[in-house]
């Protein structure tokens, strides 16, 4: 029987004490043989030392000092990890029984670099199951424009690391983006693994980033993509600017490679704009977004969906679709 692959599994913490047992007990009763648990603290003042070291002897490598943030953190564990499958796990989040069997049996394939399951999302008042990290096969553009990844169930193969080397510093909020465009510029759409496997459960509260600071998200996504396309000497940066306030961010690691992204990514993000203040009921972004969209650079499909929803909104004035929500509640 050949020996699993040892997968390394990296948690990034600080204060959440009240979440992390959970998330270690949830990595440890995986009961994977070949596994590698590194635990990245930044100084936590409440009760999570205690809880480290509770299980301080299951753990492969643990420490606690003040940090740069989450991303320094991951950045340690990276620098330590020695898995040929690796991913990180927030403090707050925790795997589903014999998720990481399933990943090992995914990357058997010698053609895999990146699988991607499922999470079940869910808080104090709801919960849903994710469609995954998203994926536009035959549509690069697309894949990189909108960008959303699942980053707690998507795993990477080492040699991917090797590559892209580290977490981007330079971002707080949407640093697994950041990294996914990279994976897409350096390796394109072959070689990633996809299915309806949930994998994790992953927890939105009131302290957490997802659940508490969207707007510094948005303001993030918009520099990202800004920097890139500047960085690239993208004619259509500027479109960027006349939506939102932009800043330039270093983007590493782009000097070696073919550049896949062209200005049909920039239009295809517009996109996701202007459908995203459309579904939160902000006509005046979503019109804006709409003006700037240059359509001879989206595929047939997404024409479709722009021409549909703008006509929703010439049909529908926000304050009757407002409205019509609350009618149908």
């Amino acid at each position: 029987m050949m020996e699993l692959p040892k997968i390394s599994i990296i948690t990034p913490s600080f204060n959440q004490g009240q979440y992390i047992e959970q998330t270690i007990l949830s990595v440890l009763e995986q009961n994977y043989s070949n596994l590698e648990y590194i635990i990245i603290d930044g100084g936590s003042t409440d009760n999570t030392i205690e809880v480290i070291k509770k299980y301080n002897k299951y753990i492969s490598f643990w420490k606690s000092e003040k940090d740069r943030g989450q991303s320094d953190a991951i950045n340690k564990g990276l620098k330590l990890a020695s898995g040929e499958i690796i991913n990180w796990l927030n403090s707050d989040d925790y795997y589903m029984p014999g998720a990481l069997q399933h990943v090992a049996s995914v990357f058997a394939d010698p053609g895999v670099t990146v699988y991607c399951g499922r999470s079940r999302v869910f808080s104090s008042g709801f919960e849903y199951l994710s469609q995954g990290t998203d994926l536009y096969k035959g549509n690069l553009a697309k894949t990189i424009g909108w960008a959303r990844i699942d980053q707690p169930e998507t795993f990477f193969r080492k040699k991917v690391w090797d590559i892209i080397e580290n977490v981007n510093e330079n971002f707080h909020y949407v640093m697994d983006k950041e990294l996914w465009i990279r994976y897409l510029l350096h390796f394109g759409l072959d070689g990633i693994a996809k299915d309806e496997k949930v994998l994790v459960n992953f927890r939105i509260h009131g302290q957490s980033k997802t659940g508490s600071q969207q707007e510094k998200f948005r303001q993030e996504t918009f520099n990202l993509f800004y920097s890139l396309a500047t960085q690239f000497g993208l004619p259509n940066a500027e479109k960027l600017s006349s939506l939102y306030e932009v800043q330039q961010k270093k983007i590493f690691g782009l000097e070696n490679i073919n550049s896949a992204f062209s200005e049909h990514v920039i239009e295809y993000f517009l996109l996701r704009v202007f459908l995203e203040a459309y579904a939160e009921n902000n006509y005046t972004i979503a019109k804006e977004a709409e003006k700037l969209i240059n359509r001879k650079q989206l595929m047939d499909e997404d024409n479709t969906v722009l021409r549909k929803v703008s006509f929703r909104m010439k049909l529908l004035p926000v304050g009757a679709r407002k409205l019509l929500k609350k009618m149908m509640k």
